[in-house]
């Protein structure tokens, strides 16, 4: 049974879509659209470009890789206890819609506030560590940061969601990818917090 559409809930994604500054809406189901302004837009903002940075940018992020996160998500192979809660209301069905959404939002660039870091995550971005087997972050996420259906967008994100992301892997409590698992082990403090750093501001 399909969820009947409140005029508010759409009147109101009219209203916000504006302020995502990007191209024309794409045409979406109204399901998805809904669903964008009442369960992702209080953490993922409406454009898809959160101003919180414990809750990653989704804006310009491959629709496959979103897709795939979210059934991750629902399934409990990857663990977050608020999305876990607020999928527990949503459609499997509605998934595609969501990651279409967010895939064509237009990724705002983040700041860089230590200009020195960042360039030292920069030398670690494109060519890794090789003393430590810390490979390029740029072989899988692409030397711009753009990503594929395989590897997340990391241009612009977070720096504070980063290094949360980093964190988990070290520890294992993502543990949803091998190579991630071991550069999070890998790494040093001080080169996660370089990477975070350049990353932000791609």
């Amino acid at each position: 049974m399909r969820r009947l559409v409140n005029p508010i809930v759409l009147r109101a994604w009219m209203i916000l879509w504006p302020l995502g500054g990007g191209a024309a809406a794409p045409a979406l189901a109204v399901d998805a659209a809904q669903l964008t302004v009442t369960m992702c837009a209080p953490c993922h903002g409406a454009d898809g470009n959160s101003t919180d940075h414990t809750f990653p940018k989704l804006a310009g992020m491959d629709q496959e890789y979103l897709l795939r996160q979210l059934k991750a998500f629902s399934s409990g192979r990857r663990r977050d206890e608020r999305m876990v809660e607020v999928l527990t209301t949503v459609d499997p069905a509605d998934f595609v819609g969501l990651a279409s959404y967010y895939g064509q939002m237009q990724p705002k660039q983040g700041k860089v506030t230590n200009a020195e870091l960042a360039a030292k995550g920069k030398v670690l971005f494109e060519d890794g560590n090789t003393d430590t087997g810390v490979p390029a972050c740029a072989g899988c996420h692409q030397p711009d940061g753009r990503g594929n259906a395989r590897f997340p967008r990391l241009a612009g994100q977070h720096q504070g969601y980063v290094l949360k992301q980093l964190a988990d892997y070290r520890s294992g409590r993502r543990a949803t990818d091998p190579l991630m698992t071991t550069v999070g082990k890998r790494l040093t403090d001080d080169e996660a917090q370089a990477l975070a750093e350049y990353i932000s501001g791609m």
